[in-house]
């Protein structure tokens, strides 16, 4: 807590995707360190009005948060939001695999030349620290959102190279599955609960890494404190079953245990298994305590191993296991 009030106060915070699951909750826990400002950029006029909404409810929360309507792609406009920014955290995207897949070109436009737009914005404005959000489904891709968000994370490990800025820190924060975030597969039960319909599970080999949105907040915070640039952060997050955990979300959010599992089939290029990482990466990670960091290259990591090993007795962030993450949605639970 300390570290963060020292890192965020009196700065100017940019958040892209202000409005996604991930953006509005960097937005909410910001406050608690006093930033000067931070301002909500995203194109969703309604999601723009209900934050506003819900945050407004603390007058002091006016006189720092700035809702900015825009997109990542359109620059010129992005350009106004940067001005005299300290920190930008980085979470605009299209993350939804199959919307990817039938709107290539779309997902090209915002996860790719988006973010190469947010980095050529960070480096002319001479900001502090650039923090994206990525997914595991960067990692052997096998889905245009998968390569797209493996593009993205390229850019910013390399952004610090094509800058000739080193003063200037890139990092990236590969998450799993963020539970309760938009279009996730545990609302969809609870909703499917409510409806009184099956639960669909595509296999029940399937498994899928989770973790909470307060716990990926955390680690983007963390990452914030502790990154000295060119990395990819990876939080060693639990892996569950997904048909034991439809099990579950029946048990603690059924009002019996009638709720049947209809299996409905892997979509296409749908893995079984997802990875936090690749075999070259192994190579090329340091073992911080919670969480792993990737270096890109060889050089770099030799030169950096013994800089993060003070991190291991500092950093304290233990994911939530999968039953405190329910009982964290009992708002959800049908009435």
């Amino acid at each position: 807590m300390d570290e963060f009030k020292k890192m965020f106060k009196n700065k100017r915070i940019l958040v892209t995707g202000g409005t996604g699951s991930i953006g509005s909750e960097i937005v909410r826990q910001l406050l608690k360190y006093k930033p000067r400002q931070i301002r909500i950029y995203s194109r969703g006029e309604n999601k723009q009005y209900l934050l506003q909404r819900e945050l407004g409810e603390h007058e002091n929360n006016l006189k720092i948060l700035r809702f900015l309507i825009g997109d990542v792609r359109d620059k010129d406009r992005l350009n106004r939001a940067f001005n005299g920014i300290d920190i930008v955290f980085h979470a605009a995207a299209l993350k939804h695999v199959p919307f990817c897949e039938d709107n290539p070109f779309e997902a090209t436009k915002t996860n790719v030349y988006g973010t190469q737009n947010v980095l050529d914005l960070a480096i002319d404005h001479h900001v502090e620290k650039v923090i994206a959000v990525s997914s595991d489904k960067a990692v052997y891709p096998n889905t245009f959102m998968g390569i797209s968000k493996l593009m993205m994370e390229r850019l910013v490990v390399a952004a610090s190279n094509y800058s000739g800025a080193p003063e200037i820190k890139f990092a990236v924060v590969r998450f799993g599955n963020v539970i309760n975030s938009r279009g996730s597969v545990i609302p969809l039960w609870i909703d499917q609960i409510k409806k009184g319909k099956p639960l669909t599970v595509t296999d029940i080999r399937m498994e899928r890494y989770f973790m909470g949105i307060q716990d990926a907040v955390r680690l983007v915070f963390m990452v914030a404190s502790v990154m000295l640039g060119n990395e990819i952060f990876v939080l060693k997050m639990p892996k569950y079953n997904i048909h034991d955990l439809a099990k579950e979300v029946i048990k603690r959010f059924g009002k019996d245990n009638n709720h049947q599992i209809k299996v409905i089939g892997i979509r296409e290029r749908e893995k079984i298994n997802e990875k936090l990482y690749t075999d070259d990466e192994q190579e090329l990670m340091i073992d911080v305590g919670p969480f792993n960091i990737i270096l890109p290259t060889r050089q770099l990591y030799r030169k950096r191993q013994s800089s993060y090993e003070e991190f291991k007795n500092t950093v304290n962030l233990n994911p939530l296991e999968i039953s405190d993450i329910l009982s964290s949605l009992e708002d959800l639970k049908p009435s």
